[in-house]
């Protein structure tokens, strides 16, 4: 089996638990550091999927990797090659598929319930979950692309989630563990700072607060859709 490409645009946003989710169902993967200088595939057809983590940089920024990032993601679809994106990769998906990326009206850090859209598409990825507690870093968002069914919403993001077909675009974070979250605050302590008077913007505290059973249950929701988008693989 070809193994699946995880794209990581930053040192702190690797796969996290998919990269767990995929070793316990013996899915081979390779991780591709752009922001460590890795070349990039030379065709989608080397792998089974393609992932998109997340990262601070914005899909708009004049970098050299994201015009050839934006076509292996079209590639990967006309082959039929199934795309996930988190964050930083939903966006990605988006831009490549036409759609707009632009300011959200606030700025979203931390635990939020996420609600699922109540149309056949949510229904095939999420089941019978109609909400959940999902972890937010962002302050961008994306437009539904044209042919694609926007499937998850939040009370300050309209858009936090789109599929076409085999393909799966998120806003919101599903790949979370304990680490990152932790790592994460660390790093970001600054800018929960600044925007603190944002509604959509927790406190350090607030994120930390019963995190072992909050990411235990992320977990259960990622493993669902996880489990949904790999049977979609090209083996």
């Amino acid at each position: 089996m070809k193994p699946v490409a995880i794209f990581r645009h930053a040192r702190s946003e690797g796969p996290g638990y998919f990269a767990d989710f995929l070793d316990a169902n013996g899915i081979p993967w390779r991780l591709i550091c752009i922001d460590a200088g890795d070349p990039l595939p030379v065709s989608a057809r080397e792998f089974s999927g393609l992932v998109f983590m997340g990262g601070p940089m914005s899909v708009n920024d004049d970098l050299p990797w994201i015009p050839p990032v934006l076509e292996r993601i079209r590639e990967a679809m006309a082959a039929d090659i199934p795309v996930l994106g988190h964050c930083l990769g939903g966006q990605l998906m988006a831009k490549a598929l036409g759609g707009t990326v632009m300011q959200n009206p606030v700025k979203e850090i931390g635990w939020g319930e996420v609600m699922v859209a109540d149309n056949a598409e949510a229904r095939r990825w999420f089941g019978n979950t109609r909400q959940f507690l999902g972890f937010h870093w962002h302050g961008e968002t994306f437009t539904i692309p044209q042919g694609a069914t926007n499937i998850l919403s939040s009370a300050h993001c309209a858009h936090q989630a789109f599929s076409l077909g085999k393909h799966l675009g998120l806003q919101c974070h599903i790949e979370m563990t304990q680490a990152m979250i932790r790592e994460w605050c660390e790093i970001g302590a600054e800018e929960i700072a600044s925007s603190i008077d944002s509604p959509g913007v927790q406190s350090l505290q607030a994120i930390q607060e019963g995190i072992e059973a909050r990411v235990s249950q992320l977990n259960t929701v990622a493993a669902s859709v996880y489990a949904k988008w790999i049977a979609g693989l090209n083996v």
